[in-house]
């Protein structure tokens, strides 16, 4: 009992910490989830805010394998919805034999949600939101204790969003552009079998800047090497636009490739016996419908340099071309594999510009993987993996521009 009153009491005081050195609310309350969540030993956990022009909650930080960041419940609906609606904690000990609950197996990812503990954010007018945490990972129940601790973070959550003046409304409703389920990855590895992707699932939308963090060897390649047709998945669904694409003929691989996808890696890639503008060009001869390619080396700030051949161009040149090259074909997504690993601060700030330029012109997205956190600050959400698994999603609220980063 000791042992455990002495995490909770540093689980507090993380917390405090955390909501107090912040630099916005958002990572605050995603750090203090992740704390909670940590000194509980739970599968998953959400907090819900209530946008009250809509009079429905949306999830703000979701940590756990399921991609939950489209889905809004209404208020006074369901668990988070009733204690949202009534400002009363409330621990569930069995969801099946909760009539609250519809259902207490995702369809889709198979989580299944057990046990919860789920409280309410107060601020000093009304309940703004809930916090909700699911599944202890060995299967006892939730305590009073366990509660309490809850209800302490989401007070001192409350306090912290009322003194740094949070406010939330709903954006418009995104589009799914594409949906993974259940994705698994396996690789021989001598006389075993290499598990690297055990389950992913998560939405790519419309017009959005996706940036992929984690660490090395956690699948953020492999996720992005499937979706973007240059892998097979080993099991699991991937749906384009609502079509089933888990198993792909190469007729149709190839078409996906040229007419949907734009690639912008780390080595630039770039054909050496050619200039900038024949780089692009040679792309746009294979697309449907490009632009020109002037127009895309006009788009990266380098028609002064389009007869330059990539050995006279710097890196952060050709780091652009590489761009240019993938916006030509007028893609609906673009993958960027660390596109500013190999460059300094200044030429890694120019690059990113470009990609938010190309997202507000085009309505394009961006699928970004990257080592670097603060270059997360730009994304409209953050994807973490770890050990072949989505393990939390962040939804910036307030996304910075490229030229507000800094390392």
């Amino acid at each position: 009992m000791a042992d455990k009153k002495t995490r909770f009491t540093q689980a507090i005081w993380q917390i405090t910490q955390s909501l107090r050195d912040a630099e916005n609310i958002v990572d605050g309350l995603a750090s203090s989830l992740e704390i909670i969540i940590d000194a509980l030993d739970c599968e998953a956990g959400t907090i819900w805010i209530l946008d009250k022009r809509s009079n429905r909650l949306v999830p703000l930080f979701n940590q756990g394998p399921v991609d939950i960041s489209g889905i809004t419940i209404e208020n006074g609906q369901g668990i988070a919805g009733t204690v949202t609606q009534t400002g009363e904690s409330v621990i569930v000990e069995d969801t099946e034999a909760d009539t609250r609950f519809s259902q207490s197996v995702d369809d889709e990812s198979g989580f299944r949600t057990k046990s919860m503990i789920c409280v309410p954010l107060k601020d000093s007018e009304e309940v703004i939101g809930c916090v909700q945490i699911l599944n202890r990972k060995d299967g006892s129940l939730y305590d009073e204790d366990d509660l309490d601790l809850c209800e302490q973070m989401a007070s001192l959550a409350a306090v912290a969003m009322e003194d740094k003046g949070f406010s939330f409304e709903l954006g418009e409703e995104k589009e799914v552009l594409i949906s993974l389920r259940n994705v698994t990855k396996d690789y021989p590895s001598g006389d075993e079998v290499l598990h690297v992707l055990k389950g992913i699932n998560l939405d790519i939308y419309k017009n959005e800047l996706v940036v992929v963090l984690g660490e090395s060897g956690c699948g953020k390649s492999t996720m992005v090497n499937i979706i973007g047709g240059m892998d097979n998945l080993t099991d699991g669904e991937l749906l384009i636009e609502g079509k089933d694409f888990s198993h792909p003929t190469d007729a149709e691989l190839t078409q996906y490739r040229r007419e949907y996808l734009g690639f912008v890696f780390q080595s630039y890639n770039l054909m050496p016996n050619l200039t900038a503008q024949e780089n692009v060009q040679f792309i746009a001869e294979i697309a449907p419908d490009p632009m020109t390619a002037e127009e895309a080396i006009a788009k990266v700030g380098l028609t002064e340099r389009a007869d330059n051949f990539p050995s006279s161009l710097s890196g952060g040149q050709q780091q652009r071309v590489a761009i240019a090259r993938a916006i030509v074909k007028r893609p609906a997504i673009i993958f960027a594999d660390e596109p500013t690993a190999a460059l300094d601060y200044e030429t890694s700030i120019e690059v990113l510009s470009v990609f938010e330029e190309i997202m507000n012109e085009h309505g394009t997205t961006v699928v970004m993987i990257t080592h670097n956190p603060e270059i997360a600050k730009m994304a409209n959400r953050v994807v973490k993996l770890k050990n072949g698994l989505v393990s939390s999603i962040k939804v910036n609220l307030h996304p910075l521009s490229a030229t507000e980063l800094s390392w």
